[in-house]
């Protein structure tokens, strides 16, 4: 029989973990104090808690939870694998659960970790085999077997672990069984600055290092995301210091072996006088004979490989150098830096995009010309409540405002909710409406609550509608059951029982008048935001945006071509462009330019500078940032050429009839609609 010496507590201590602070003291409270102090208990007469169980997306620290919590307690801690339990031979499962179960109690006190507990404890009226509710009845006895009187006053604290706290079996989430549940979220940015700390305090940083600006730019990270990170961003270091070590930029002092070989009678290293005894590799020639040389003395039969690579490869060159591992003192200037993880973000994807949740998108204010009035509201009823939520408590604000971006396409509503939720940094789930439905009978609604259990677990969290019509149409006669039950289920998701505090609701759609008007009402989708088409100054704050990363060229030389081009949609003709419109305009006139700088270029009068065949034609997307790219220069007249191309995405009776709904819709007065000219009446 095993001895209490077979189970050891971890290595792991609280201190491993960061962003974790309520959690750890709830936990504590659970286990420590009847593992501690039992008397505590036995004096009063209190049941201690006998099971707790811990859920959260994956990633989030649960199982490094639970052995911190043991290894810090020091006392012996029993993992099991819920798959492990299950045998393929009648009644060999309940024995191996019955089994663990004394165990735990010859331990005592001592702490029971089942991981992925779902896998052994389902909901026993989906089961799909006897077996499996066999072996949650089994489960179930046990837990029960685990009062004080069972176990002579010595305490066995069960802590479960899963993803999945819903596929449980009911009867194990009562009283008495796991009392407790505690739900381990997606840290915020506050949270994830703590656990960057505490990944990072055994790397060897250099530099600024602020730790919550780079938790800011990892919305969506748990602390597994986190952890590859720092991995990757060793990785990238490494190959840095690779890199400048080859190019010159560090210098290692000289190792044992270069000494000996220097007072062997070897030509000595080059270098420059002032770095003392350093090694300076920016000369390839000098580099490979002092590199053989060494290299010769410390084996009889050099690489043929590395010496073919070392006027190439600079891992090479530095493996031919250095032989044998650094010292201290060569280790000494080889550190990580804030821009290592800054490269190494683009390369981690978060779990929580997996799991339904979408990055936050890389737009700000900035990206959104004119708009100003929305976009202040937006700021009110979704980016302030994040930020200060104590401030819209104290004046009794708890729910959080859904809002409904409605108007003409291409107005700019989806633009919107990627700034929002960009500058509220808060974690973010798009989704499109057709996406959630389903031709197989109440999958469409468990898709939609998915949706808001993930979001509810992920608060503060911004949830997107896009294309709110599809999802959620006009209920009536003619609509299908399925249909109707998909919007029952969202009205109810938007304002049922289960509250969504820290929830908020950004939809969009151009077709207000297909929605249930249920959805519009007071505590769902209050806030109904008109994004209209630019005016004129709005037209050219967007134009302006856009072309920001555009070369505007000076073709007459005068100087004002430049200021002409950015108030070149400000004119009448382009009255009822959107901003799709906009941006539509200005690629065509990048496209106009392209065309005529490589005709020009194939008659031999191209403006391109040294530009060449290759770089004209066989300009790769990672040589884009060479300094000897060829520029194209857009003027005034491809502008011109490209708004003979481009025409208005809204028709001028759709324009009326986004007005009429305006005044039904947004409460504004009738607009007496101006007769247009036969010509604008046409569709495009």
């Amino acid at each position: 029989m095993p001895t209490a010496k077979s189970y050891p507590p971890p290595s792991t201590r609280l201190a491993d973990l960061g962003g974790l602070g309520g959690t750890v003291e709830k936990l504590l409270e659970l286990v420590a104090m009847p593992l501690r102090h039992p008397e505590i208990y036995t004096h009063t007469g209190v049941q201690p808690p006998r099971g707790v169980l811990l859920h959260g997306p994956p990633g989030c620290g649960k199982t490094m939870l639970a052995n911190a919590i043991a290894g810090e307690l020091q006392v012996p801690f029993i993992s099991v694998s819920a798959p492990s339990i299950v045998s393929g031979m009648s009644g060999e499962s309940e024995k191996t659960l019955r089994d663990t179960f004394e165990e735990a109690k010859k331990h005592a006190p001592c702490i029971l970790f089942i991981d992925e507990i779902d896998a052994i404890t389902p909901k026993r009226e989906s089961a799909q085999r006897e077996m499996e509710r066999r072996i949650v009845a089994q489960f179930l006895t046990c837990m029960d077997d685990l009062s004080w009187d069972k176990t002579e006053g010595k305490a066995v604290v069960l802590i479960g672990a899963t993803n999945r706290p819903d596929s449980l079996d009911a009867a194990l989430r009562r009283a008495g069984r796991f009392d407790h549940e505690i739900c381990m979220n997606v840290p915020d940015d506050m949270g994830r600055a703590q656990i960057l700390r505490v990944l990072c305090s055994k790397l060897r940083l250099s530099g600024d290092f602020d730790f919550h600006a780079l938790a800011v730019q990892t919305p969506g990270y748990v602390g597994a995301d986190l952890s590859a990170l720092t991995g990757a961003a060793g990785i990238i270091a490494v190959k840095r210091i690779f890199r400048e070590i080859a190019e010159g930029k560090i210098v290692l002092p000289p190792s044992t072996l270069e000494q000996e070989t220097q007072l062997s009678g070897l030509p000595p290293p080059t270098g420059d006088p002032t770095e003392g005894d350093g090694m300076v590799l920016d000369d390839p020639v000098s580099v490979e004979v002092v590199a053989t040389e060494i290299f010769s003395t410390a084996t009889t039969e050099p690489s043929s490989a590395l010496t073919s690579l070392s006027s190439t490869s600079s891992i090479a060159r530095f493996l031919q150098t250095y032989p044998d591992p650094l010292t201290p003192a060569q280790l000494s200037p080889l550190h990580i830096t804030y821009a290592d993880f800054l490269s190494a973000l683009p390369s981690i994807q978060p779990s929580s995009t997996r799991e339904g949740f979408a990055s936050v998108p890389r737009v700000s204010w900035d990206d959104v010309g004119a708009l100003a009035a929305i976009r202040d509201e937006l700021h009110m009823a979704i980016v302030q409540p994040i930020r200060h939520p104590a401030l819209f408590a104290a004046v009794g604000i708890s729910a959080p405002a859904g809002v409904l971006l409605w108007g003409p396409p291409g107005c700019g509503k989806t633009l919107l909710a990627k700034a929002v939720a960009s500058e509220s940094r808060a974690n973010f789930i798009s989704v499109k409406g057709p996406e959630l439905l389903n031709k197989y009978v109440g999958e469409s609604e468990r898709a939609l609550r998915q949706v808001f259990s993930r979001a509810r677990a992920s608060a503060p969290c911004v949830v997107f509608f896009d294309e709110l019509d599809a999802l959620v149409p006009r209920r009536d006669d003619s609509l299908s059951e399925s249909s109707a039950r998909v919007v029952n289920t969202l009205l109810t998701e938007l304002d049922g029982l289960d509250a969504r505090n820290g929830v908020h609701i950004v939809a969009a759609t151009n077709r207000p008048d297909m929605l249930d008007p249920a959805m519009c009402r007071p505590g769902r989708l209050d806030k109904l935001l008109f994004v209209d088409l630019p005016d004129a100054k709005e037209r050219k704050e967007i134009f302006g945006a856009l072309v920001r990363r555009l070369p505007l060229g000076d073709q007459n030389g005068d100087g004002n071509e430049k200021e002409v081009i950015r108030d070149f949609v400000g004119h009448d003709r382009f009255d009822g462009f959107s901003g799709a419109d906009i941006a539509a305009l200005v690629r065509e006139a990048g496209v106009v330019a392209l065309r005529r700088e490589i005709a020009s270029w194939e008659s031999g009068e191209s403006t391109m500078s040294g530009a060449t065949d290759q770089q004209v034609w066989g300009l790769q997307s990672q040589d884009l940032d060479r300094r000897d790219t060829p520029t194209v220069i857009v003027t005034l007249r491809d502008f011109e050429q490209a708004a003979n191309k481009v025409g208005p995405s809204v028709s001028a009776s759709q324009r009326r009839k986004y007005q009429n709904l305006r005044a039904r819709f947004a409460g504004a007065s009738p607009i007496v609609m101006v007769k247009l000219p036969e010509e604008t009446e046409k569709e495009p």
